[in-house]
């Protein structure tokens, strides 16, 4: 829905006497001198024990948020276990968290607290219905990379030659003789993962748990390229030698690296390719979680993780095709606007996703240019979010391209969090393969959903929230948020005066509907890989190129792409109902500061909080 600038601004002006700064859910009571016994006081007591057990389960978590120092100075040194035992170690901890969360009386627990136990008890559902499978990655309580379940040990997009190298470089900090002998630590925990993916992957094949053939050749020929350099040449080493280098870190780290990764990563590895290389002759062209064991189940349990709803597939499936039929229908009347006709919406926004006009170089200084223009989009929505949120946080975002070693397996555009203190800003990469996948008119939204007023927003606000809930992430919500920030950018005027750009955040919304479609029909109806990027091919108008990762993307992680529109769809249906009850007392944004001051939620929890602020504010 777009909706002019004026019309915002009238809408906040028509708020109540009562509203000055935006919603605030209130905090839980303090507990001084509380019962013992009293739920409030056993919850807290349980989110205090549960935040130091999700630090040591997964140790990334720690340095990921910044607060791998003091008493936890020694998680900057370990990596996750990624054996069979360590995720058995990981379910039966879950299973003793919900336990305890189930015997605190909920309906005692009011404001943040009520909300505090619904997230901790979803998240750790989630985490233990997973588990219970037997295979696959199991990171659901992984701050970083929780949203990509799969059900894989190793895909094109997860396991630890996806994650760790990247999250050394980008992540690990480097400022001590101590930080650099924990990176040294964290590359041999690299080289021991790889080995434990390598005694799981056999193990799951032989329950018939095996990635699809063309995941497998995406992964060999990653592989292939990272073998082919020399170890001095791969960013695992250069990383530590260069900001060591520059910190004037005392000690010979940058030797010490380059053996480790000849001694110990380099075989790691080349065993994992020779495992994978067996496993291939044995592979499929089937895509679909339906080929696994307890396929369906499987596969209702991340549609689960990945929409927070009881949504089955057929639902999901029939919602995406109408959700595209309904925005085809808006990007026609726009496109007839700008005088490109002849074919389908999808077939035009093709024809121009190839015009030269839109394109960048497919060069270097291209990818220099094309960052810049992020850049300026970012630095000019910035003065306009005062005109849609009370709280204005500073959410500092850097721009970086996906590193070319993982590119090929990498989603098109992802977002790093900052550190809790601020001490590293968040950071938004954008996959610049080929700059042809990125026509200029398709940047904007992508950008606004990945830095401001989407993911980077949102995360800062989130930091401020009780740390352990920056922990539990939930997909709809994050994901969902990050869509509605697209269109709040419209209706802020982003595209007043760009009407490609405005096609081409219509283009990225109906394209979240298509994913609907698609993630279903692989997983539970049983398309191809084929049927699946031809839909999208007749539909969304997207480069070849990109859609053939974003089917991938679907086979690797399923459920995840559903959680977008989803969580969008609830989001919009919630201020429609918000500005039903309230009427002229309706504020966007005092509902826009209560979207993301509550943090990521459940999308059922998301109703609850936003049904309590229109009791509250209709007795204000």
């Amino acid at each position: 829905m777009q909706i002019s600038r004026r019309a915002l601004l009238a809408s906040s002006a028509c708020a109540a006497s009562a509203t000055v700064a935006g919603p605030v859910l209130a905090k839980p009571h303090a507990h001084h001198g509380a019962p013992h016994g009293s739920a409030s006081a056993q919850l807290n007591a349980f989110l205090k024990d549960a935040l130091e057990a999700l630090l040591s389960e997964i140790p990334e978590n720690a340095t990921f948020r910044g607060v791998d120092t003091g008493p936890r100075a020694r998680l900057r040194h370990l990596v996750t276990d990624r054996s069979d035992e360590g995720s058995a170690r990981r379910g039966t901890a879950y299973a003793q968290r919900v336990q305890r969360l189930k015997a605190i009386d909920r309906s005692k627990l009011t404001d943040l607290d009520a909300v505090n136990y619904d997230v901790a008890l979803e998240a750790h559902e989630e985490a233990l219905e997973g588990s219970k499978f037997g295979y696959g990655d199991d990171l659901v309580l992984s701050a970083q990379w929780g949203e990509n379940n799969s059900p894989y040990a190793v895909s094109q997009m997860t396991g630890a030659f996806q994650t760790l190298p990247d999250f050394l470089d980008s992540i690990h900090p480097i400022e001590t003789k101590d930080d650099a002998d924990a990176y040294l630590e964290r590359v041999e925990g690299f080289a021991r993962q790889l080995d434990q993916e390598s005694v799981r992957l056999p193990a799951d094949a032989a329950r018939g748990v095996l990635a699809p053939d063309f995941i497998i050749d995406n992964i060999l020929g990653q592989y292939a390229d990272f073998l082919g350099k020399p170890a001095a040449d791969w960013t695992l080493v250069k990383s530590l030698q260069r900001r060591a280098r520059e910190k004037a870190v005392p000690g010979d780290h940058g030797a010490r690296v380059l053996a480790l990764c000849e001694q110990r990563v380099r075989p790691a590895l080349t065993h994992q390719v020779e495992v994978l290389k067996g496993l291939r002759a044995k592979a499929k062209a089937d895509a679909g979680c339906w080929k696994l064991p307890q396929g369906d189940a499987y596969y209702a349990w991340q549609l689960r993780c990945g929409t927070t709803t009881p949504m089955n597939p057929d639902e999901i499936h029939r919602m995406g095709l109408a959700q595209v039929a309904e925005l085809e229908a808006r990007m026609d009347e726009l496109l007839t606007k700008q005088g490109v006709t002849g074919g389908t919406p999808g077939q035009r926004m093709a024809m121009l996703g190839k015009d030269p006009r839109f394109l960048y170089p497919n060069t270097d200084a291209g990818r220099a240019q094309l960052i810049d223009y992020l850049n300026g989009r970012i630095a000019a929505v910035r003065p306009r979010l005062k005109d849609a949120f009370y709280t204005l946080p500073a959410a500092k975002a850097v721009v970086r391209r996906v590193p070319p070693e993982i590119q090929d397996g990498a989603a098109n555009g992802y977002e790093y969090d900052g550190s809790i203190d601020g001490s590293r800003p968040a950071t938004y990469y954008i996959n610049l393969k080929s700059t042809r996948n990125w026509p200029k008119f398709a940047l904007p939204t992508l950008t606004f959903h990945e830095t401001v007023p989407g993911h980077v927003w949102q995360g800062d606000y989130a930091s401020h929230l009780p740390l352990v809930r920056s922990l539990m992430q939930f997909n709809a919500y994050v994901e969902g948020w990050a869509l509605y920030a697209e269109q709040l950018a419209d209706e802020l005027g982003m595209y007043d005066d760009d009407p490609f750009g405005r096609l081409g955040y219509l283009q990225a919304l109906q394209f979240r509907a298509c994913r609907l479609v698609v993630d279903t029909g692989l997983h539970a109806k049983r398309w191809t890989r084929e049927q699946a990027l031809q839909y999208l091919l007749d539909h969304s108008g997207r480069p070849t190129g990109a859609l053939t990762g974003e089917v991938d993307r679907y086979c690797a992680t399923p459920g995840q792409a559903c959680g977008y529109k989803v969580g969008h769809s609830e989001i919009l249906r919630l201020r429609e109902k918000t500005k039903a009850a309230l009427g002229p007392k309706f504020d966007v944004k005092r509902f826009n500061d209560l979207m993301v001051l509550s943090g990521s939620v459940p999308l059922t929890t998301l109703g609850r909080i936003v049904d309590d602020e229109i009791a509250r504010a209709q007795k204000a």
